[in-house]
């Protein structure tokens, strides 16, 4: 089966790092930016760099884009070339569009002119980096949807030597353990009576309130 092919639109510091990224799992990638300077920065870390004009249809056109499995339109500042060029690709029948989003508002224009997933790296790592500052313990946070969160939580020092059944954590906080990493070992479905060690890492899922109640508490205790 033939690997995906990536096309990562925008050679800022995340339209970079995705591209890279893809490049280092394997995958081929085409990396586009307006800028000739940036597209060269990228050159020899991925398969492809063209400089082209994305709000140009003839040039998409020229390149083959339809072609790709996923292109991820990274364009930073300039919200009007994003949407432009989000509307382009549409048209021309990409199969899957993602589109980094530097608003709300932006993003709910790109939902709106098709584009399959809005992703908002500022705001996602904001969130990440609250979540680790009202608790030491939060190794990383995911947020679901609107409501629904899931947390990885270094395992505190109040459950240490105690198992998932004295801990409670369904009925006291409404959250479930999905899984607990042990070292590089990752116990799915844990069961009542499996002990918590010193560095285990609780993945959590639950309603944003409720993860917050646990994290504060947890936090003080």
């Amino acid at each position: 089966m033939a690997k995906k092919q990536f096309a990562v639109i925008g050679m800022g510091r995340f339209g970079s790092s995705v591209a890279k990224a893809l490049s280092n799992l394997g995958f081929e990638v085409l990396a586009i930016d307006a800028n000739e300077q940036r597209t060269q920065e990228v050159a020899n870390m991925v398969t492809h760099a063209v400089s082209a004009d994305t709000t140009d249809e003839d040039a998409l056109r020229a390149l083959g884009i339809r072609n790709f499995d996923v292109v991820v339109v990274a364009i930073g500042a300039d919200i009007q070339a994003s949407i432009l060029t989000t509307l382009i690709l549409k048209d021309l029948g990409v199969p899957k569009l993602i589109v980094k989003a530097q608003s709300e508002l932006h993003g709910k224009v790109l939902s709106k002119i098709g584009a399959d997933k809005v992703i908002y790296p500022e705001r996602d790592m904001g969130l990440r980096v609250a979540h680790h500052l009202i608790s030491p313990n939060i190794l990383d946070f995911i947020e679901l949807s609107d409501d629904y969160s899931i947390v990885e939580m270094r395992a505190p020092d109040q459950a240490i030597g105690k198992n998932l059944k004295q801990l409670d954590i369904r009925a006291k906080y409404k959250c479930n353990v999905l899984a607990i990493k042990t070292d590089n070992h990752m116990n799915i479905s844990p069961y009542a009576d499996d002990i918590i060690k010193e560095n285990d890492v609780l993945v959590i899922v639950g309603k944003n309130q409720d993860l917050k109640n646990l994290e504060i508490i947890y936090a003080e205790g």
